[in-house]
């Protein structure tokens, strides 16, 4: 570590290459909880699910009108209406049966009464004095929707690693599924460094508070558990006090203290508490990014601008949640859009440039913010998304058609 003191980095990682390595650190937990679908959303099934029941789980009527038997329609038409009997009370279904010549009146999901087999349409019929005249032949089955239309019993709904999403509750529920065995969500310890960073009421030359608390909320978001530690000023051994007693989480990030300087202290703390695997990525902003293990536990350095930060943990702290947790990785959803002006990058290097988005005349036109320095916050928190730049480019022209990257969507 003295080293990159004196010299600063020498040599950055790729980013692709520094994330295989923290794939190959991070090791999905095998923890499980059994879960009312209450409050089961966003987590991973650790087994299959089947369907306990069909869907309907009954002869269903698909339409609002009268349960028949479809041989008693045969014939009827506008000009010859067949004249059945009414049975039931007030308009609701008969408790018992549909027998030959008879109608009952039934509403769109109600069961199919016993000796009905079809059901005419209301629109197709007339009501008077006890009688149901139908204008409209039906054939058996129609307008009818038999027991495992939509779903059949024992029918495999989701396979294990699956992330429950809202509209899941609602189908496994009307399967009959009322609780669910979903990984634990992966821990993570959020610690916060700089002496110069304060909670509150900044002086001169300090700063508030706010990578951890940002970081804190991605991990929530992206699946974790964070555990969100007071600020640790640049001191080794409150650093190194701070990292050992989160060793019993399944990740730690740190914030700040990450680079080359004198006051960055954690890379070197984390090597001699274990081993850092990768210190400087080929991205921008936020090369000093690094990562290694301790006891088995993998930690992340994230930088301390706030930008940088948030780049980085998107990069990096994302996947390794979704690893460490048996939650599956999607990428981010893109819109292709237009560029208003020219997005300069460093050949080798790989660039988020972060840009608002608004429809033109042509299409959708992405603007990059003019204020990109990675300490700037606003950058990104006004951004409606950034545009990478790989490292084989020089840059984008104005006028150039280009990807917008939704980081911020919740997967």
């Amino acid at each position: 570590m003295s080293d990159l003191h004196e010299h600063g980095f020498k040599k950055v990682t790729r980013v692709e290459a520094a994330r295989e390595r923290l794939r190959g650190a991070v090791t999905a937990h095998s923890r499980t909880d059994t879960l009312d679908l209450s409050v089961a959303e966003g987590r991973a099934l650790a087994e299959p699910v089947d369907a306990r029941h069909a869907v309907p789980d009954y002869h269903r009527a698909a339409m609002d009108g009268f349960a028949v038997r479809a041989g008693d329609t045969v014939g009827a038409s506008d000009r010859a209406p067949e004249i059945l009997r009414e049975v039931g009370t007030d308009g609701e279904p008969a408790e018992a049966s549909v027998g030959p010549g008879e109608a009952t009146r039934v509403h769109t999901g109600s069961a199919l009464p016993d000796g009905a087999d079809a059901v005419v349409m209301v629109e197709h019929t007339d009501r008077f004095a006890g009688e149901v005249e139908v204008f409209d032949a039906v054939a058996e089955g129609e307008n009818v929707a038999p027991p495992g239309e939509d779903v059949e019993q024992g029918q495999r709904l989701y396979d294990a690693g699956h992330q429950l999403r809202p509209s899941d509750m609602g189908l496994l529920k009307s399967c009959g599924v009322r609780r669910v065995r979903a990984y634990e969500r992966p821990t993570v310890g959020v610690i916060p460094t700089g002496e110069e960073v304060v909670e509150r009421d900044p002086g001169p030359g300090e700063v508030v508070e706010t990578n951890g608390l940002t970081i804190s909320r991605y991990v929530e978001r992206w699946g974790g558990a964070a555990k969100y530690r007071n600020v640790v000023t640049d001191d080794e051994e409150a650093l190194r006090a701070a990292v050992e007693r989160d060793l019993t989480k399944d990740l730690i990030v740190t914030t700040g203290g990450s680079s080359v300087g004198e006051r960055d202290l954690i890379p070197g703390v984390v090597d001699r508490l274990g081993e850092v695997l990768v210190h400087g990525v080929a991205l921008k902003p936020g090369h000093p990014f690094g990562f290694g293990v301790v006891r088995d536990t993998p930690v992340l350095m994230l930088p301390g601008y706030p930008v940088a930060c948030i780049v980085n943990a998107v990069q990096f702290l994302r996947p390794a949640i979704k690893w460490a947790g048996n939650l599956p990785l999607h990428d981010h959803p893109t819109r292709e859009a237009t560029l208003t002006r020219k997005v300069p990058s460093e050949p080798g290097t790989r660039t988020f440039a972060r840009v608002t988005v608004e429809r033109g005349e042509d299409g959708l036109e992405a603007t990059p913010t003019r204020a990109s320095g990675s300490g700037v916050l606003s950058s990104v928190a006004l951004a409606d998304g950034w545009v990478v730049v790989p490292e084989r480019t020089e840059g984008y022209a104005e006028g150039d058609a280009v990807s917008v990257e939704d980081w911020e969507y919740y997967a």
